[in-house]
């Protein structure tokens, strides 16, 4: 799926394209970089071994060599790590308005309105039904509504494992300069940082009390201070003297079955589609996740096979993990 997004990636400004319009997504491929401690070394291995096999640019970095990468990193407590060369960040609205766009120059309608239940007859979808008392008729509805996917699913009787759980972000500034962009920092305790030039990173990591909650986006300097900045100081001293620049909060659509996407047609529900549950990791898998919906949909053989994504494991109690140790 990553390396599919690379590829959408390498030609998505031409692609996406329209004739007032030519997309900006801000695409910087500064590498990441995930460190690994004794707990995670087994399957950081296992992982890397697959990456590889498949085509992916990653190589092992032992301990020695981290800093020659990331010049903050300061740690003995680790064994090495895992650094994808090709890996990088972009602006996730530039990519979002871009496909909007794209979409409709191609004639598709967008209509800003809230869903108040999905509609169904004998367990096969029919449509929608808005707030407005308005209702759309179909044969299919594809539900991808993140964090508000379960009590949408549930108005036609479907449960999902899906909580959204608030994650906050911050932008602090250190007093280190760096003239370059500095890969993404994965740390072993789960928390992360993004270098986005000169002294600024935006940092972030899941709190002891992340609230389930749909409707709560305030952030706080205190959980910082409290929760995250000694595991960032434990790894790299430099954040033991930084300033908290900016923060704000969002959701995850956490897959609580095994925090994986639930992707293709609901068995008990015809025409109900399913793109939900990614628990944080969506945006990087969406250009495949597009394009294998649509094939499914148009009843083409999908280019990429994410059947294992099925929501048919939920029914058959089958989990899969894609490491037991998560990162984020």
């Amino acid at each position: 799926m990553s390396l599919y997004g690379l590829e959408a990636l390498a030609t998505f400004a031409d692609d996406m394209a329209t004739d007032d319009h030519a997309p900006d997504i801000s695409f910087r491929q500064q590498g990441n970089l995930y460190v690994v401690d004794r707990a995670g070394e087994t399957f950081a291995k296992q992982g890397l071994a697959l990456q590889q096999n498949l085509g992916g640019i990653v190589e092992w970095i032992e301990p020695d060599r981290i800093k020659e990468f990331h010049p903050l990193f300061h740690s003995t407590n680790c064994v090495g790590a895992t650094f994808g060369r090709q890996d990088g960040t972009m602006s996730p609205l530039d990519v979002l308005l871009a496909y909007r766009r794209k979409a409709i120059a191609l004639g598709a309608r967008f209509l800003e309105a809230e869903v108040s239940h999905l509609r169904q007859t004998n367990n096969r979808i029919t449509g929608v039904q808005l707030t407005s008392g308005d209702i759309f008729h179909s044969p299919l509805v594809v539900n991808a509504a993140g964090a508000w996917a379960a009590p949408l699913a549930r108005t036609v009787g479907v449960d999902l494992p899906i909580q959204p759980v608030k994650r906050q972000i911050y932008v602090v500034e250190i007093e280190s300069h760096f003239d370059h962009i500095l890969p993404m920092l994965l740390l072993p305790n789960g928390q992360y940082l993004f270098h986005e030039g000169d002294t600024l990173f935006t940092v972030g990591g899941e709190l002891p009390n992340d609230p389930i909650t749909d409707d709560d986006f305030s952030w706080s300097r205190e959980s910082f201070e409290e929760h995250l900045w000694e595991g960032f100081v434990e790894y790299m001293p430099a954040f033991d003297r930084l300033k908290i620049a900016n923060g704000w909060a969002g959701l995850y659509a956490v897959n609580t079955f095994d925090h994986n996407a639930i992707l293709g047609e609901y068995p008990l529900m015809r025409g109900l589609y399913l793109a939900t549950g990614f628990s944080g990791h969506g945006f990087q898998q969406c250009h495949a996740v597009g394009r294998y919906l649509s094939e499914l949909i148009l009843g083409y053989s999908p280019t990429l096979d994410l059947a294992i994504f099925s929501p048919q494991r939920i029914l058959d109690d089958k989990p899969i993990f894609e490491n037991p140790q998560r990162i984020i």
